[in-house]
């Protein structure tokens, strides 16, 4: 009987249940959006809650250091990468500084087609979008040199040019397996 039980097994060990609810936390905060089933959402959006309020409460100014370094090694039970625990006191937490809850949304999705799975995105609320990546300026290709009536310099290659070369190539491959082979027969004889 389910009495009194408000675990959602998602039909998984606990230390299977613990280690997926870390990753999935993990990735929240780091990417501040993820996509996974709609049971499982449920239950990372009040994982990663708590854990946003435990880093909330190293924002106040009268907190002891003792005390706001548990609040860290609380936090790092949980997140254990150093850099998303960074990201999320000194990104995350001020964000939602005057916000008392409800850090997290779930939108739902349509159904995963493979396995008809409901699927949900969970989001930050107040999550900032991600600058695009610059990327270096592409380098310039090196086309062939145009004649002046509009021809190209280099011999234009054919089709069948291209497989009389293909078959010259694998016919010196087999030769050089064959010269081998025959090299090593020699050898044993």
């Amino acid at each position: 009987m389910r009495k009194r039980n408000t675990v959602a097994k998602l039909n998984r060990t606990s230390s299977h249940r613990k280690a997926m609810m870390r990753n999935m936390a993990t990735s929240l905060f780091d990417h501040e959006r993820i996509i996974t089933t709609r049971a499982r959402g449920k239950v990372l959006r009040s994982y990663a809650e708590r854990i946003i309020t435990r880093a909330r409460k190293n924002l106040h100014e009268d907190i002891p250091a003792s005390r706001a370094l548990h609040n860290k090694r609380e936090v790092m039970r949980h997140i254990r990468d150093r850099d998303i625990v960074k990201k999320l006191f000194e990104d995350i937490a001020p964000r939602f500084k005057d916000r008392p809850g409800g850090y997290t949304r779930i939108i739902h999705l349509p159904d995963r087609r493979s396995d008809s799975a409901p699927m949900s995105i969970v989001e930050l609320v107040d999550r900032r979008e991600r600058q695009p990546r610059e990327l270096p300026p592409a380098k310039k290709k090196r086309g062939r040199k145009k004649n002046d009536d509009g021809g190209s310099d280099a011999k234009d290659t054919t089709a069948r040019d291209r497989t009389k070369k293909d078959s010259q190539d694998r016919d010196d491959r087999q030769g050089k397996w064959y010269d081998r082979f025959r090299r090593r027969k020699r050898d044993r004889d």
